[in-house]
């Protein structure tokens, strides 16, 4: 009998978001500069060699270890069901064969993931939508762009560097997004973009009791609200399973269109920030999310070296594109230790 999954956070992950595979990706490329011709041969008998040695954890981690914890909610009558809380798919472009060190990881690392797809090279893309994820993260700038065009989920850009999953606790799921062309559509950022920020103050007001219709991270938010809303909340902030952030440049006279319409969807955001252009890099250390979601390259620049930040791509037809077109750079992961969150 079929699994009904309609009420459970679907979440898809790539292997090299999940785990860091960097040597893995650089053995490869050792042995097609050796020899071309043979490294896919000597690639294999490496990957059996090597199927047993531990993977450390990569920058999405933290993320799938936070939302898997969830699932220990329902081990309360109050909160049985048949159907699991969250549902984790890791993708792979690897062949089974060689994905055996990824299962074992995965298997190391208690963590409760049972499906997965590995593709052997073809794109992990095509198969999202089987999997009825309500968000994909990859590090594969290609494939979130695929993803964000075919409109069949949530997508991010994460960075595949490494973290200290010691400087964030997992006992509590923390994520943070951006407002305009995330949770809210782009039409308000178009505004922005185009006429300037006057333009877009009078635009908010005018509207301000219209809400905004549905960005491509909308329907995420609400489901992870809906999921939040089944579970216990406390009189302490910090034993609560789930806490959610909006973290925007926002400011009065356009912050009471985003309450509101963040109202019409049926969700109440746990904290709000509206900063007005403020580097939002100080808040968002502070709140220590598991992941932050916005769509400026610049915000992802500032941010992703305190915490696992992902670049929400546009659809290939937006016009912001060429309207806030800039290059999204690696950078190197530094935990901000004087902001640790306690650990369980």
């Amino acid at each position: 009998m079929a699994v009904d999954f309609s009420q459970t956070l679907i979440v898809a992950i790539s292997a090299t978001a999940l785990f860091d595979l960097t040597h893995i990706e650089a053995k490869y490329a050792e042995l097609v500069k050796e020899d071309e011709a043979t490294a896919i041969k000597r690639f294999r008998e490496y990957m059996q060699a090597h199927e047993n040695e531990p993977l450390a954890a990569g920058t999405g981690y933290p993320l799938i270890k936070a939302l898997l914890n969830l699932n220990k909610y329902q081990d309360n009558k109050a909160y049985h069901d048949e159907s699991p809380f969250v549902e984790v798919v890791i993708v792979s472009k690897s062949t089974p064969d060689m994905g055996i060190q990824i299962l074992n990881a995965i298997r190391s690392h208690g963590l409760g993931i049972t499906r997965s797809a590995f593709v052997s090279g073809a794109s992990v893309t095509e198969y999202i939508d089987d999997f009825d994820v309500d968000l994909f993260l990859t590090t594969n700038q290609e494939d979130a762009q695929k993803v964000a065009d075919a409109r069949v989920c949530a997508c991010a850009i994460l960075d595949a560097t490494p973290i200290d999953v010691s400087e964030l606790d997992t006992e509590q799921l923390r994520i943070a997004f951006d407002g305009d062309a995330v949770l809210f559509d782009e039409a308000s950022e178009l505004v922005f973009q185009q006429h300037g920020l006057q333009a877009f103050h009078h635009y908010e007001n005018e509207k301000m009791n219209l809400p905004m219709d549905k960005g491509p991270y909308a329907d995420f938010l609400i489901k992870l609200s809906k999921l939040q809303s089944k579970l216990p909340a406390y009189d302490e902030v910090d034993q609560n399973p789930i806490r959610i952030a909006l973290v925007t440049a926002r400011n009065a006279p356009a912050d009471m269109r985003a309450i509101k319409t963040l109202r019409a969807w049926g969700v109440s955001v746990d904290v709000a920030f509206f900063l007005g252009g403020l580097n939002k890099t100080r808040v968002l250390q502070t709140f220590a999310p598991h992941i932050f979601f916005d769509d400026h390259v610049k915000h992802i620049h500032a941010a992703r070296s305190h915490v696992p930040s992902a670049h929400v791509p546009y659809h290939s037809t937006s016009l912001l594109n060429e309207l806030t077109k800039a290059p999204l750079k690696s950078k190197v992961f530094q935990p901000v230790a004087k902001r640790k969150r306690r650990k369980s």
